[in-house]
């Protein structure tokens, strides 16, 4: 099945990419959750807007890339999360609060897409890692404090 990518799906490429699939991959995952669209000789046209668009958003090149990453891990990023008395808290910490966090502590605006943080439900410090660059990873620290 050919498929035309409009979000980033890790190992398979990035917006505006086509990319060629199992049948069952597109249909019953890529499709319904909006990463991608059947290809048509129509919405070949719309590659390039979608390109476009990636372009304005992407980090310019490598060394731009580092920059970010550098900037990203001496952050001093702090979320602020209701917790009992044990340290466990009410729900748990998302791709979403660390983005709004690290914008918050003055770090560049992020995709919520490029975070990765793992099962964060007390508080403390922890890890996340931010997909800067395809080829950059970078590992941001945040301490979770009681409200």
């Amino acid at each position: 099945m050919k498929l035309i990518l409009t979000q980033e799906v890790v190992g398979l490429g990035a917006p505006g990419d086509i990319v060629e699939v199992k049948d069952g991959y597109g249909r019953n995952f890529l499709v319904p959750q909006g990463k991608a669209m059947p290809w048509t000789k129509g919405g070949e046209k719309q590659v390039v807007q979608i390109k476009r668009a990636r372009d304005a958003r992407e980090i310019r090149d490598l060394d731009h890339a580092k920059e970010v990453k550098t900037q990203l891990e001496s952050l001093r990023v702090v979320i602020p999360a209701r917790a009992g008395d044990t340290g466990r808290l009410f729900g748990s910490i998302t791709n979403a609060d660390v983005v709004a966090a690290v914008r918050k502590a003055g770090g560049p605006l992020l995709d919520k897409r490029s975070v990765e943080v793992g099962s964060v439900k007390a508080v403390g410090s922890h890890k996340a890692k931010v997909r800067v660059h395809h080829d950059v990873t970078a590992s941001v620290t945040f301490e979770v404090v009681a409200e």
